[in-house]
């Protein structure tokens, strides 16, 4: 048995096809979908997106967005998604030193909350590279 997934971003379709479940980092937790889950809507936190098809598992980075789930069909919605392969160390962690130093030289909730969520952003682009890394080792 298996459900179908979508994962888009606001340019490109990254992932369209079956799986036996997906696993999201929704912004109350990691959440398991498999087929016939009921219906939900969920915000997404920046993290990865884990599809397990029948020839192994594709992993997805987003920055956050939006699942839909319906008894046959996942769709992933995020402003940036980008295959695991695709995500840059190097711009990473220069995304998260920027990150810092503005949280350090915020003047304000609102420069503060943007900040925090550039700095959320890197870590976790830089946590799923590191987990990359050990698959491979």
């Amino acid at each position: 048995m298996t459900i179908h997934v979508d994962v888009v971003s606001a340019t490109e379709s990254l992932y369209s096809g079956d799986a036996k479940c997906v696993f999201a980092p929704a912004s109350t937790g990691e959440l398991g979908i498999y087929p016939k889950h009921v219906a939900l809507l969920s915000t997404l936190k920046p993290g990865e997106v884990r599809i397990e098809t029948e020839n192994g598992i594709e992993s997805i980075y987003v920055s956050g967005g939006i699942v839909e789930v319906q008894p046959d069909v996942v769709t992933i919605f995020s402003d940036t998604a980008l295959r695991a392969g695709d995500l840059d160390e190097t711009k990473a962690l220069e995304a998260k030193q920027r990150a810092e130093e503005a949280m350090e030289n915020s003047e304000g909730d609102q420069d503060l909350s943007k900040t925090q969520a550039a700095l959320a952003e890197s870590i976790a682009q830089l946590q799923m590279i590191s987990k990359m890394r050990g698959k491979k080792g």
